[in-house]
Parts: structure tokens; sequence; C-alpha cells
């Protein structure tokens, strides 16, 4: 892959986690929060502030694991999204998912050249070995 595409696919996921947090924040803070003046549920964004660091470091440990937190998000979007019932909170619930979904697949797509150069240097280590 390019340098080029892989720029974009970092960009795509580092903008996408930025909005994020930030829709989270004020989703449960001012937009739509389950209790009148915001809610203890501002908190579902600490674990996105976790991986916030290495994904703009463009950290590939950071980026796979975080591919997998980001879809509990995506999940709980999807469950907010089909049963609030808050017509605010219900878009708000597809914008989480939509940002989930374009997380998941920048950091998969930024994440494929690796994970190929890392099976054909195990694919090579083990042909060395059975020699």
């Amino acid at each position: 892959m390019s340098s080029s595409r892989a720029r974009y696919f970092h960009a795509g996921a580092t903008a996408s986690l930025i909005f994020l947090i930030l829709l989270c924040l004020a989703w449960e803070l001012a937009l739509a929060p389950l209790r009148p003046g915001g809610s203890w549920m501002v908190l579902k964004v600490v674990p996105l502030l976790l991986p916030l660091r290495g994904v703009l470091k463009r950290d590939v440990y950071t980026m796979q694991w975080s591919s997998m937190l980001i879809l509990v998000y995506l999940a709980e979007g999807l469950v907010r999204a089909t049963s609030d019932a808050s017509h605010t909170s219900v878009l708000l619930g597809w914008g989480e998912v939509a940002l989930s979904g374009i997380y998941f697949m920048c950091a998969l797509l930024y994440l494929h050249p690796f994970k190929k150069a890392a099976k054909e240097i195990a694919r090579q280590a083990i042909q060395k070995a059975s020699q």
C-alpha cells in the first residue's frame, strides 16, 4: 500500500476517534443526557481516551486493540439508535454507529499491510526452520 493511502486511513481513524469522543461528551452532557443536566454515562468517554495517544502516534499495537474496543461503541450506538425514545438520542446513536464504523474500517485498512508483512516474516521463519 502506498504511504499516501496509509496516511488517509490513519487520518480517518484519528478524526473519527476524536469526533466520537466529542459526540459522546456532547450527548451525555448537553444534547440528550439520560438525566437533565448530564449523567454519569459521560464516563463512557474514558475508554476512548486511552488509545488516543497511541492512535495519534500511529502505534500498530494500539490500533489493533482499539479496533476491538470500538466495537463496544458500535453496539451501544445500535442499541440506543433502535431503542431510545428521544429523536435526538436516536440520531446521536446513528452518529455513534457511523463514527465507530469509520474508525473500525480505517484502522483495519491501516493495519492490513503490517499484518501482511508479519505473516510473510512468520512464513519465512517457519520455512527456514524446517530446512
